[in-house]
């Protein structure tokens, strides 16, 4: 689960972070009476949406060339400013061509910037704690940094029992050039990330940047966290940050029916029993010329309304040309799924070819299943393996 910028800082302020004054506003008269509020000094209109590369990006059909982080001066082009935030959608990498409608403007007094540093918290999976990253260069995507000169990302593995220690937030305090009052307002900032990250049950906590303003104040500028779905039901306080106007509302249907579903950019839906296979399945429809357009592993105790569900929800996607279910039938047997095809068929209606592998548990009375409604639904077509499974999909889309 991801939540907007405003809410992150608000973790991390709890926690005894210094961050910049800044009003949420949802709509333009409340932009321009927090500026008021500021006293007329100069601020930063931040759009708030679940994507990066905010201020990359630009404002689809707007015909302005500005992005969503925006300085301003004038209580006049504060209004100017969201009114476009407000009224046309952001187009950054990570949202595509569509782009993502903005809600809320975060409405932040302007910081004086003399250097700006990047902190992030993640689990390294090769060490099995999680460690605290830290970086000179920051305000820029820190993958860049990672490439371009990975020497320069500091790291210190923190034990999930003990928290950051001090001898390590100062290391690397220290390390990034901080002096003076900087070495411990940038230790109280390393150590809120570090509790939010731990007791919230993040998967990525990230301040960046980092800001020491000329008069050496510490400031954590901007913030973006990501958590763990299934540690929610113990933050009742996070989950109730969630935004879901910001998500898939595919994924959140599926979420709801037990199914994890993530959408592509693809044009071949998959339907399949288990993470490792999916993959598999979505390797080999790009082994053979293909794009998948969704990952959907429906689990190994999948119902017949689950699979039902999983179908309308691939199916919802005006992209999807072809389907391919990919079955190994364990815990799932091959002909409680046939059954759930058919089923699905009948009150869904197949519009485009279904391609059809089942191997495992019950695998012959399946194939009878499919067999016996092929007059009725001509869409569903079977495969021996998974290979010419693929290819007939790839072949249904072209």
């Amino acid at each position: 689960m991801k939540i907007h910028e405003y809410q992150a800082k608000e973790l991390l302020a709890a926690e005894g972070a210094a961050i910049p004054r800044g009003v949420v506003a949802n709509a333009v008269a409340q932009a321009q009476r927090a500026f008021d509020d500021f006293g007329g000094k100069p601020v930063v209109l931040k759009a708030q949406v679940h994507a990066g590369g905010r201020g990359k990006g630009h404002f689809k059909d707007s015909g302005k060339t500005f992005g969503g982080v925006k300085y301003v001066t004038t209580r006049e082009d504060v209004g100017t400013v969201a009114e476009v935030m407000f009224n046309y959608p952001l187009v950054t990498k990570q949202t595509g061509d569509q782009g993502q409608r903005v809600s809320k403007v975060l409405v932040q007094v302007a910081a004086d910037i003399e250097r700006e540093i990047y902190l992030g918290m993640v689990l390294d999976r090769t060490l099995g704690v999680p460690v605290m990253m830290a970086c000179a260069e920051g305000g820029v995507e820190i993958e860049e940094v990672a490439a371009r000169a990975p020497e320069k990302i500091l790291k210190a593995a923190v034990e999930p029992s003990a928290g950051l220690q001090p001898f390590q937030s100062r290391r690397l305090a220290y390390e990034l050039g901080f002096k003076g009052g900087q070495v411990p307002a940038a230790e109280k900032i390393m150590h809120a990330l570090s509790k939010v990250f731990l007791g919230k049950d993040c998967s990525l906590a990230e301040v960046n940047p980092l800001v020491v303003t000329p008069g050496g104040e510490v400031l954590a500028l901007d913030a973006k966290m990501n958590f763990d779905d299934n540690a929610l039901f113990r933050h009742p306080d996070v989950r109730a940050m969630r935004d879901e106007a910001e998500e898939d509302p595919g994924e959140l249907r599926a979420a709801r029916a037990n199914l994890n579903f993530i959408r592509l950019s693809g044009n071949i839906g998959c339907l399949v029993n288990g993470a490792g296979l999916a993959m598999s399945t979505m390797d080999i429809i790009k082994y053979h010329g293909g794009e998948p357009a969704n990952f959907l592993d429906v689990g190994g105790g999948v119902t017949a309304e689950g699979a039902i569900e999983a179908f309308r929800i691939i199916l919802q996607d005006a992209k999807v040309k072809s389907i391919l279910v990919n079955i190994f039938g364990g815990i799932a047997k091959c002909d409680l799924i046939a059954e759930a095809l058919v089923k699905a068929g009948r009150e869904v209606g197949f519009k485009v070819p279904v391609v059809v592998r089942l191997e495992g548990t019950n695998v012959d009375k399946a194939r009878e299943i499919l067999a016996s409604v092929r007059g009725e639904l001509p869409m569903i077509q079977t495969a021996a393996n998974l290979t010419e499974a693929a290819q007939k999909a790839v072949a249904a889309v072209r």
